[in-house]
Formats: C-alpha cells, structure tokens, sequence
C-alpha cells in the first residue's frame, strides 16, 4: 500500500522505468522529470530490467529473517496459558522465562491480547412468528420532516434544498436559523403472522392520536377477517398514555411493551420502517409534501398486495389473510 506522500504510484514507475530502458533517456533526466531522486530512477529502472511490469508494485518491508521472534515451542505454551488459565502477559512472562512485553506482543500478535475476546459465544438468533394472524399486532411512529415546495436538499442538494426550504417555510426558525418545515408522522399498526400493514400520516405521535388509529387500525383489519388480540408497541409516551390504555381496554386487546433500548423485539415494525423509507418516503423526487402524503396509500396496497416479502417465503403480506374478496387486485 501507497504510503499518503508517495511520489510515484506503480504507474508512474513503468513510465519512469520504460523511458530508461527502452527510451535511453539518462536516469538523472528521468529523475528531474519525475521529482525524484536519481537512486530512485535507478532503483526502478533495475527492478524493470530484471522483473518487467510485475516488479513494479511495492515490497514488503518485513524481514526475510527474524533471529529474534519468540520460538514456536515457546509461542503455543503461552497461548495455551492463555486458553486455559487467563493469565496476563507478567504472569505468563513468569511462567514461560520470557519478558512481559514479548509475552504481550505474542498475545496481540494473536489476537489474544484482550480477554473479552476469549468470551466470545455464538449468539443464537431467536426468531419468532405468530400462528395466526392478529394474535400479534406491532404499532410504531415514524417521524419524517416534511418537503419544501420545489424538493427537498435528498435529491437538488444542500443549496437548492435550503433555498425551498428559506421560500416556503414560515417565521419560526430552529437553533440553525432554517425555517421549521413541520414533521410528518407515520402510526403504523403491523400483523406478525401475516406482515400485512395498516397505516396513516397523522400531524402528531400524541396519546389521543395513537389510540385513534389503533381503532381504525383495529377495524381495517377486522373488515379483512383479523381479530386483533394483543398489541406490541415501544416505550414511546402516546404509547404509556391514558388515551392508548383505554383504547386497549375498549377494545379487549392486550398491551404489551418492550423492554427500554431493545427496538430489536419490535423488529418487524422497524424493518416496515426502513422499507417505507426507502421505497416511498425517499425513492424519488417530490417538489411538495403533499405530492409525498398522495403518493402513500398506492405505495401502501402495493406492499400489502403485490409487494414480496422475504420473511414469509417470498410472497406478499396479503396472500396469508385467505379467503378475502379482491385478495389479488
């Protein structure tokens, strides 16, 4: 590898070296050509003579010999010390006869210098799926900041973005002194079985709000044959409020919550999250918040009924609620 000041990359060394061998050119007129030594004009012109082409990459710097690298007897004993007992470098120096730093440069040497690397186990992933639809729901907010008339900085840059966002936005400004554009903020209720998606673009991630589309979320999903009959959800405050209580118990579903900076339990929402991001949200330009809101519910049938989905074998998410009218349109 090139080191940051290198003045010759192995190009600009086949072109030194063919101009002295092949060119004649004298090896002091490369050199000033190049900016380089004339030991180094020469050291290369040599190296093409003898090797060609090939010997015009970089050598390693480590020695063909080194007398006094620790002996292989000597290098497994400490490492097997090392397995076994979990001693550190003056312990295993003590043991062995050699100086605590060659017993320590024999553990970094193999990747041993560090206990916590002795305690790796295999994480075992623990996947898991409802048998039935509605036996699980999954709820979650995504937060999105809303586009400037005339696109946002994603697709026309930094300058353009900024300068829609200065045209349209209003007179309350953030710490950056950039106008407030307002957020947007997706309530997704997701099956576990089935993946099938119920969501809306409300203005607020409020309790009132929450507990509002888990009725209607509750409803859609019952119109498709789905009884909702417990519910997952963060630890976010509509999701702790009064408002969502009461919506359970109304409408007999259990609340469940995972436990604080554990997003992984809720994983299958997070996952919708990334897509929906991804293949809406961000997937082209819109020059207006209001084009990106309409251009939702499409993308949302879309992912329920047209859209594969690796977790349940390739097909989509609508095909696991059998027997529904207009399944496949």
């Amino acid at each position: 590898m090139l080191h940051a000041n290198a003045v010759l990359t192995p190009r600009q060394r086949l072109r030194l070296a063919r101009l002295v061998v092949e060119e004649n050119w004298p090896k002091s007129r490369a050199a000033e050509f190049f900016g380089v030594a004339w030991k180094t004009a020469d050291r290369w012109a040599e190296r093409y003579r003898s090797l060609g082409k090939a010997g015009m990459v970089d050598r390693s710097s480590r020695p063909r010999t080194s007398p006094g690298k620790t002996d292989p007897a000597t290098t497994k004993r400490i490492v097997s010390l090392r397995l076994r007992k979990r001693w550190g470098a003056v312990r295993l120096a003590a043991e062995t006869g050699v100086a605590p730093s060659t017993a320590g440069a024999v553990l970094r040497r193999c990747g041993m210098n560090r206990l916590s690397r002795l305690e790796r186990r295999e994480q075992v992933v623990v996947r898991y799926e409802r048998e039935a639809p509605g036996d699980l729901l999954h709820a979650d907010v995504k937060k999105l900041g809303n586009i400037p008339a005339g696109g946002g900085w994603r697709f026309l840059g930094q300058q353009a973005g900024k300068a829609n966002r200065h045209h349209d936005g209003g007179r309350a400004r953030n710490r950056y002194r950039n106008p407030l554009m307002g957020h947007g903020f997706i309530h997704v209720v997701l099956d576990d079985h089935s993946r099938t998606a119920y969501a809306e673009i409300c203005e607020d991630e409020t309790g009132p709000t929450a507990a509002a589309v888990l009725h209607q979320a509750v409803a859609w999903f019952a119109a498709r044959g789905v009884t909702a009959r417990r519910v997952l959800t963060d630890n976010g405050g509509c999701y702790r409020s009064r408002d969502w209580a009461t919506a359970c118990a109304e409408l007999s579903i259990t609340a469940k919550r995972t436990r604080p900076y554990r997003p992984q339990t809720n994983g299958k929402v997070e996952r919708f999250n990334r897509t929906m991001t991804s293949e809406w949200a961000f997937a082209q330009l819109f020059t207006s918040e209001a084009d990106r809101r309409a251009a939702f519910p499409a993308w949302l049938h879309a992912y329920n009924h047209h859209r594969p989905h690796t977790g349940i074998g390739g097909h989509p998410p609508i095909s696991r609620l059998t027997n529904l009218p207009g399944q496949y349109i």
